[in-house]
């Protein structure tokens, strides 16, 4: 988990969520752990008027609410014509806000806004088209959205709670892995096409073609699994013979401390892509909608899932949400090589 040391002087922080009732519930949380890391900060809600009228003279987090004008989280352009908002703005900045938060969405429309105040430090999350904050994560719509807004607050310092499983990897593990593996000067990256059921396989070719892509941009690339799995790393490295196969080569120890070591992890959803994730290295997992309620991360500072939306079994047809049938091809073949290739960026 990153981690930042909390800013110096804050008196006032403002924090942008202006929808619903649902939405302002899965904020508090998140409301809540700034004010416990700004105990004496004053939170400023920038929100719709039905939230001034529910939260005055309510104990809680916020201490005030600035409604915001109709239309005012249009674009940039719009919000720039309106008479009305530039006096709005200028207020606005009058305040001061040393911290300003954006918890309203991927930040196309909400980032802009959220510059506009001229806040000492801004963060929040950020769709791949919206422009930056000081500070952002990355805006994966599928995501637990109290979640989401945890890790948001977490980049002002502001307490995370330890969300996520974590190995401590020990010098056994290392030695293991730097006998198999010497050090290099590149990022390391591994691949894991295995996993213990076949519906979860991602295509080997598919594995190639990233790890090409990868390797192009001056990666090192590994390919991991057990002995019975190398049937899946010779096939990836048919396609990719610069990549090193590294199946069953490894205990369980000397993977840990390989894994570790990578920049990165591709992998299906599997046990050493959750081992990856607990000794802190960024993973890309390949997932079955239906494993990702079971299985997934919950954070995405780090760990960004490639999701595969088939119910049916490609084979005949049956919805495996209710029933399962002996048929054995995959399910996540549909995730593309670009979506997997994008998610590897944005962690390197």
């Amino acid at each position: 988990m990153i981690k930042y040391n909390l800013e110096q002087n804050v008196r006032k922080i403002a924090v942008l969520r202006a929808n619903a009732l649902g939405d302002f519930i899965f904020a508090l949380p998140a409301l809540q752990a700034l004010r416990e890391a700004y105990p004496a900060a004053e939170i400023v809600l920038l929100a719709r008027d039905w939230h001034k009228a529910f939260l005055e003279g309510r104990p809680g987090p916020v201490d005030r609410v600035i409604p915001i004008p109709h239309g005012g989280l249009g674009d940039e352009t719009d919000v720039a014509e309106k008479p009305d908002m530039q006096v709005f703005f200028e207020a606005l900045q009058a305040e001061s806000f040393d911290i300003a938060v954006q918890l309203h969405g991927g930040g196309a429309n909400s980032n802009p806004f959220i510059r506009r105040l001229k806040a000492r430090l801004s963060i929040g999350s950020r769709a791949p088209d919206a422009p930056p904050l000081d500070r952002n994560i990355l805006y994966v719509y599928y995501q637990l959205e109290t979640i989401r807004h945890l890790e948001i607050v977490a980049l002002a310092g502001a307490k995370n709670p330890d969300l996520e499983p974590h190995i401590t990897v020990t010098k056994n593990d290392l030695d293991e892995a730097y006998k198999v593996l010497p050090d290099t000067n590149r990022p390391l990256v591994a691949l894991h096409p295995g996993a213990s059921d076949s519906r979860r396989h991602w295509p080997t070719e598919k594995f190639a073609e990233v790890g090409q892509a990868l390797l192009a941009e001056g990666a090192e690339v590994v390919i991991t699994g057990t002995k019975p799995e190398n049937y899946l790393a010779e096939a990836i490295k048919q396609k990719l013979p610069e990549a090193q196969n590294l199946c069953g080569q490894l205990s369980l120890n000397g993977l840990t401390g390989l894994l570790s070591r990578c920049g990165l992890v591709i992998s299906n959803d599997s046990g050493p892509l959750h081992l990856a994730g607990a000794v802190g290295t960024p993973t890309v997992g390949i997932y079955w909608c239906g494993n990702m309620i079971n299985s997934s991360p919950l954070t995405r500072t780090r760990f960004q899932p490639a999701i595969s939306w088939r119910l049916n079994c490609p084979v005949c047809g049956l919805d495996c949400t209710k029933n399962r049938c002996d048929h054995a091809e995959s399910f996540v073949a549909d995730v593309t090589v670009e979506e997997v290739l994008s998610y590897a960026h944005n962690l390197l």
